[in-house]
């Protein structure tokens, strides 16, 4: 029986052309129902008409719907796949002009930090309150999270309802990419063990074949005109127009687009695998007035502006699509479809997830939500390693790891003096003095007082 795949979010110009291709050129959700369904109506029609086009293209009977009631959507789901913002770019400026003007600059400000906290208060309820309806409606149905903050996201949804929950994050799929091109070998032939939060997650070991893929990564970085002045060379099914636009690159522009995660693995002997953009926030003395707030390690701050054109941007692809005659095959590197693939067809498929503690992380405490590689099956989902980090870092993500649930608490519980002890867990959040700390989170807080009811 083909399953009913509900997207929550479902006018995100972002994410859902994406995951709707993937789930086209899937054989075994090809006959899927999907339900769109968004608080804005606006953006509903124009994807719909997109999925209607492309199944179109493909010869293939699945439907789509949309709705602006969650609830109208959810019964009889197998698949929740949420993929939302609450209170969108008109809340996230506080989250980055508020901090800037206490001496705090954030490159991205969605996962942690006080951009990244905030991000949470207005989430977590949202998140929660869908949970809720799920155990009435659909109680049996995952939750596939893709939105940010991932980690408290999820481990709010797990703490406080019995939804079969999991985050699902690219930032692995692009770093297993990147050491693909750097290591000249295929994306498939790597492979490694990794634990962390989402956007730290770290890999702690990596193999090609029979070698150390880390000991042939200390080669390249320490002869930068040698092996690092060879091309990258993209795989055939890239087409001859991304080949010829690679063609003046050399492994060592790729390396120094990832300085960041480098020096810590020059420093660590393990290597981070999210975006240097993300990793900066882990990490803030990487992000400071002597470093031009992260420019001198190629790291540039995201701002609104950017964001809205990026936003403008989507709609235009989605333009551009919907005029296609023809639906791309490339896989997206989002993990949704070949997730549920895995599940209905019950053949292993290792991911990177974000699922609670169940000992894949034996340094983090148990139950907090972590990422490290499981393997999916017809049976749900087992954490499949269980790897050690170096000690530093270990006490590092303990943390960050309390910073995020302090997060968590704060959340459900309205609570102002816990969102202020967050702050002053969180490594980029509590960098500045005492007293700020607790005037920047009253600011935000009554600047975003719209989207955060439990505060009231």
């Amino acid at each position: 029986m083909a399953p009913r795949i509900v997207i929550v979010g479902g006018g995100s110009y972002q994410w859902v052309p994406k995951l709707l291709i993937d789930l086209v050129n899937t054989p075994s959700l090809a006959e899927a129902e999907i339900v769109l369904q968004d608080i804005d109506p606006a953006p509903l029609e124009p994807m719909a008409d997109f999925v209607r086009h492309v199944v179109g293209l493909e010869g293939v009977g699945m439907t789509v719907s949309t709705t602006t009631d969650q609830r109208a959507a959810l019964p009889g789901a197998d698949y929740v796949v949420v993929t939302i913002s609450t209170g969108g770019f008109a809340s996230m400026r506080y989250d980055l002009e508020v901090p800037e003007r206490h001496g705090i600059k954030q490159s991205v400000g969605d996962s942690v930090g006080p951009g990244g906290i905030m991000r949470a208060l207005r989430n977590i309820p949202v998140l929660v309150g869908i949970a809720r309806d799920m155990e009435e409606l659909c109680p049996d149905a995952w939750m596939l999270n893709i939105t940010n903050p991932m980690t408290t996201l999820c481990r709010s949804v797990t703490h406080e309802t019995s939804i079969k929950t999991v985050g699902l994050c690219h930032e692995i799929a692009g770093a297993q990419f990147a050491l693909s091109l750097l290591l000249d070998v295929d994306f498939l032939d790597l492979d490694f063990e990794l634990v962390g939060v989402n956007h730290l997650p770290i890999f702690t070991s990596l193999r090609v074949g029979g070698t150390d893929g880390f000991e042939r990564l200390r080669e390249l970085i320490a002869d930068p005109d040698g092996l690092g002045a060879e091309p990258v060379k993209l795989p055939p099914h890239f087409g001859a127009e991304a080949a010829k636009a690679a063609s003046g690159f050399r492994k060592r522009d790729l390396l120094e687009h990832h300085k960041v995660k480098l020096a810590l693995f020059e420093r660590f002997g393990v290597l981070p695998g999210a975006g240097d953009r993300h990793l900066v926030e882990f990490f803030p003395g990487f992000l400071t007035e002597e470093s031009g707030w992260g420019k001198r390690w190629g790291v540039a701050l995201t701002t609104i502006a950017d964001r809205e054109r990026d936003a403008g941007r989507y709609e235009e692809e989605l333009a551009k699509m919907r005029a296609s005659e023809e639906v791309s095959t490339m896989p997206s590197g989002e993990m949704v479809a070949p997730m549920i693939d895995a599940f209905l067809r019950n053949r292993k498929h290792a991911f990177p997830l974000n699922i609670p503690n169940a000992g894949q992380a034996p340094d983090l405490p148990a139950d907090v939500v972590v990422e490290a590689m499981c393997v999916a099956d017809g049976e749900g989902l087992h954490p499949r390693d269980q790897p050690r980090l170096p000690p530093v870092l270990a006490e590092w993500l303990r943390r960050i790891s309390a910073a995020q649930e302090a997060t968590v608490t704060a959340a459900l519980s309205g609570d102002r003096d816990k969102v202020v002890e967050a702050m002053l867990l969180d490594p980029l959040a509590g960098r500045i003095d005492f007293d700020h700390v607790e005037q920047m989170t009253d600011e935000m807080l009554a600047a975003t007082a719209q989207w955060l009811p439990q505060f009231a």
